[in-house]
Protein backbone atom coordinates (compact mmCIF):
# COMPACT_ATOMS: atom_id res chain seq x y z
CA UNK A 1 0.00 0.00 0.00
CA UNK A 2 2.88 2.31 0.99
CA UNK A 3 4.42 1.81 -2.40
CA UNK A 4 1.06 2.45 -4.35
CA UNK A 5 0.91 5.97 -2.29
CA UNK A 6 4.34 6.34 -3.04
CA UNK A 7 3.91 6.53 -6.73
CA UNK A 8 0.21 8.31 -6.53
CA UNK A 9 2.46 11.13 -4.85
CA UNK A 10 4.77 10.85 -6.99
CA UNK A 11 2.41 10.88 -10.68
CA UNK A 12 0.23 14.22 -9.06
CA UNK A 13 3.08 16.05 -8.24
CA UNK A 14 4.99 15.27 -11.92
CA UNK A 15 1.60 16.09 -12.98
CA UNK A 16 1.22 19.41 -11.10
CA UNK A 17 4.94 20.40 -12.11
CA UNK A 18 5.47 19.02 -15.18
CA UNK A 19 4.93 22.35 -17.03
CA UNK A 20 6.95 24.91 -15.18
CA UNK A 21 9.59 22.65 -14.32
CA UNK A 22 9.63 19.97 -17.53
CA UNK A 23 9.72 15.98 -17.14
CA UNK A 24 13.60 15.58 -15.95
CA UNK A 25 13.26 18.42 -13.19
CA UNK A 26 9.80 17.70 -11.94
CA UNK A 27 10.42 14.07 -11.95
CA UNK A 28 13.24 14.71 -9.73
CA UNK A 29 11.22 16.85 -7.79
CA UNK A 30 7.87 14.78 -7.43
CA UNK A 31 10.44 11.34 -6.85
CA UNK A 32 12.16 13.36 -3.54
CA UNK A 33 8.24 14.18 -2.27
CA UNK A 34 7.37 10.79 -2.61
CA UNK A 35 10.58 9.47 -0.86
CA UNK A 36 9.93 11.92 1.84
CA UNK A 37 5.95 10.40 1.77
CA UNK A 38 7.09 6.81 1.28
CA UNK A 39 9.67 7.08 4.86
CA UNK A 40 6.27 9.01 6.91
CA UNK A 41 4.02 5.91 5.69
CA UNK A 42 6.66 3.47 6.35
CA UNK A 43 7.93 5.07 9.80
CA UNK A 44 4.16 5.26 11.05
CA UNK A 45 2.40 2.12 9.62
CA UNK A 46 4.02 -0.69 7.74
CA UNK A 47 7.27 -0.78 10.02
CA UNK A 48 5.58 0.95 13.41
CA UNK A 49 6.47 0.40 16.82
CA UNK A 50 3.04 0.59 17.48
CA UNK A 51 3.56 4.05 18.68
CA UNK A 52 4.06 6.41 15.82
CA UNK A 53 8.38 5.34 15.42
CA UNK A 54 9.99 2.23 14.11
CA UNK A 55 12.08 0.19 15.98
CA UNK A 56 15.37 0.76 14.90
CA UNK A 57 16.68 2.09 17.76
CA UNK A 58 17.41 5.26 15.33
CA UNK A 59 16.74 9.05 15.51
CA UNK A 60 14.13 10.27 13.16
CA UNK A 61 16.70 12.25 11.23
CA UNK A 62 19.18 9.47 10.92
CA UNK A 63 16.58 6.60 10.01
CA UNK A 64 15.63 9.68 7.34
CA UNK A 65 19.16 10.03 6.30
CA UNK A 66 19.64 6.22 5.30
CA UNK A 67 15.98 5.89 3.86
CA UNK A 68 17.31 8.39 1.69
CA UNK A 69 20.08 7.07 0.40
CA UNK A 70 18.55 3.49 0.13
CA UNK A 71 15.70 5.10 -1.99
CA UNK A 72 18.53 6.81 -4.40
CA UNK A 73 19.33 2.90 -5.67
CA UNK A 74 16.45 2.03 -6.46
CA UNK A 75 15.31 5.69 -7.45
CA UNK A 76 17.92 5.40 -9.62
CA UNK A 77 16.99 2.27 -11.66
CA UNK A 78 13.61 4.15 -11.30
CA UNK A 79 14.33 7.67 -12.90
CA UNK A 80 16.82 5.82 -15.48
CA UNK A 81 13.67 3.57 -16.78
CA UNK A 82 11.66 7.00 -16.77
CA UNK A 83 14.16 9.12 -18.53
CA UNK A 84 14.96 6.82 -21.31
CA UNK A 85 11.08 6.19 -21.66
CA UNK A 86 10.61 9.83 -22.22
CA UNK A 87 13.42 10.48 -24.36
CA UNK A 88 12.64 7.22 -26.58
CA UNK A 89 9.06 6.93 -26.51
CA UNK A 90 6.63 9.66 -27.70
CA UNK A 91 3.41 8.20 -25.51
CA UNK A 92 5.65 8.66 -22.19
CA UNK A 93 6.19 12.49 -23.25
CA UNK A 94 2.68 13.09 -23.60
CA UNK A 95 1.50 11.26 -20.24
CA UNK A 96 4.97 11.10 -18.56
CA UNK A 97 2.85 9.38 -15.91
CA UNK A 98 3.34 6.13 -17.58
CA UNK A 99 7.15 6.39 -17.35
CA UNK A 100 6.57 6.99 -13.71
CA UNK A 101 4.67 3.91 -13.79
CA UNK A 102 7.32 1.67 -15.28
CA UNK A 103 10.03 3.27 -13.56
CA UNK A 104 8.42 2.86 -10.04
CA UNK A 105 8.24 -1.08 -11.37
CA UNK A 106 11.57 -0.93 -11.81
CA UNK A 107 13.01 0.46 -8.59
CA UNK A 108 10.14 -1.18 -6.11
CA UNK A 109 11.92 -4.22 -5.26
CA UNK A 110 15.53 -2.67 -4.89
CA UNK A 111 13.63 0.22 -2.74
CA UNK A 112 11.55 -2.59 -0.38
CA UNK A 113 14.22 -5.13 -0.06
CA UNK A 114 16.51 -2.03 1.47
CA UNK A 115 13.61 -0.84 4.01
CA UNK A 116 13.11 -4.22 4.75
CA UNK A 117 16.58 -5.40 5.59
CA UNK A 118 18.87 -2.04 6.42
CA UNK A 119 16.50 1.29 7.14
CA UNK A 120 13.66 -1.01 9.38
CA UNK A 121 15.52 -3.48 10.32
CA UNK A 122 14.52 -4.51 14.22
CA UNK A 123 17.44 -4.44 16.92
CA UNK A 124 15.75 -7.43 18.09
Amino acid sequence: MVGVAGFMIDAVILTLVNELAGPYLGRLISFTLAVIGTWLLNRNFTFSAGNGSSETGKSASEEFAQYFTAMIFGGSVNYGVYAGLVFFAEPVRQWPVMGVAAGSLAGLAINFLLARNWIFRSRK
